[in-house]
């Protein structure tokens, strides 16, 4: 009964859109191995990592914990696998970061007592938990099963399946639980202060249905948002083909201009909301930045974001440096479909540009007779501002 019950759990994640990260360490190894065995595994899991050395744990947290095996660390965890599970989902896949970490019984015995904590973090939501186990109650076997089944209960409320089996614990060990649910502008918040790296809006009706690997963003301010922008990004994804999913992203900070204020970003999300497309709010507005943020993705960008692209003048005038930069970025998987652009009053397209020999096959050309808008941003909101001042 308990097998049926576990499995048909581990289904039913495996049936939700939900991708997720697991960061697990010192317990609940038995949850990995459930949601591994049962058909569909790659629906849901993205990547475990199981930093089970002092060492390993340190650089995961890229610092020393005052405890390993406590609440805060667990909490950590759960948002640096949040925020990795982010680069690694498919578009508009709603997404879990898992964090668990453990102190079981294990060869010697322990003077402190047998704990466990847990959390999950999805884009609205934390929640922990920390669980303390009678100690000499359980081998450290079945300490581990334990602290698995409460590690896939939690995962099956993260993702919103039903979890019917039991976890096993008496009745004196409770969960010690909290719980915090963060709004729209709370999310915004969290993203301009760094602690999630990006935001998705997917509006498009196929974003939970893409199956493609590949993220083709075409980045800007939009202020305002375009018909050119528009036809830019099919384009664009038409070169693809079926291997990409079109989204636009926006950068709510800017390398010579103020950040964004949340109620900017929102005002400017509503755009792609009006016209069903899918944007991403990041805060990388750096190229070799956005390759880190989005592995493997394929960026739309004009001839003359190229030349700037290239020019050593913008990597302390080093030639050597761009190279390397530009190499992190291809090794990344990314690479640019470049559209033509006036650039000093002269339409160019990439073949009238000079790329270094290493680089070139990291740029595709759009061709002029698919796409060509000489039209900005700025000029068109420079003509409505004339237009407003002439009424």
């Amino acid at each position: 009964m308990m097998e049926g019950l576990l499995r048909a759990t581990v289904e039913a994640i495996h049936s939700s859109p939900t991708q997720a990260v697991l960061y697990v360490s010192g317990g609940a190894s038995q949850a990995l191995g459930h949601l591994m065995s049962v058909p569909g595994a790659s629906n849901t899991v993205l990547e475990s990592v199981v930093p089970y050395s002092r060492m390993s744990m340190i650089q995961l947290l890229g610092r020393i914990p005052t405890h390993f095996a406590s609440q805060q660390t667990a909490e950590e965890m759960a948002l640096l696998a949040y925020n990795r599970a982010l680069k690694l989902s498919n578009p508009g896949s709603p997404v879990l970061g898992v964090g668990f970490t453990g102190s079981l019984a294990s060869t010697r015995p322990k003077r402190g007592d047998h704990r466990f904590h847990l959390s999950t973090r999805t884009s609205d939501r934390l929640w922990a938990s920390t669980v303390t186990l009678s100690k000499g109650l359980r081998t450290r076997e079945q300490e581990e099963k334990v602290s698995s089944l409460c590690l896939l209960k939690a995962i099956a409320y993260a993702c919103k399946v039903p979890a019917t089996f039991v976890s096993e614990l008496t009745e004196s060990e409770v969960y010690e639980e909290c719980e915090k649910q963060f709004n729209e502008d709370e999310e915004l918040e969290q993203l301009i202060n760094g602690q999630i790296c990006f935001k998705v809006y997917p509006f498009s009706s196929e974003a939970n249905k893409s199956n493609a690997d590949r993220k083709i963003i075409l980045s800007g301010s939009f202020n305002p948002l375009h018909d050119g922008h528009l036809k830019l990004l099919d384009v664009a994804t038409s070169i693809c083909g079926r291997d990409g999913y079109p989204c636009f992203e926006i950068s709510a900070v800017n390398a010579d201009k103020p950040p964004l204020t949340v109620s900017q970003i929102k005002e400017r999300v509503k755009q792609f909301e009006r016209v069903g497309k899918t944007v991403i709010i990041s805060t990388q507005p750096y190229f070799y930045k956005k390759a880190e943020l989005f592995p493997g993705s394929a960026f739309v960008i004009g001839a003359d974001t190229v030349v700037r692209l290239i020019n050593p003048k913008y990597y302390d005038g080093s030639n050597q440096k761009m190279l390397e930069i530009l190499g992190g970025c291809k090794r990344t998987g990314c690479i640019f479909l470049v559209g033509g652009r006036n650039i000093d009053g002269v339409f160019k397209v990439l073949e009238d540009l000079e790329i270094p020999e290493e680089l070139k096959d990291m740029f595709i050309p759009i061709p002029a007779e698919r796409f060509r808008m000489d039209i900005s941003s700025t000029e068109i909101r420079q003509k409505a501002e004339n237009i407003e001042l002439s009424d």
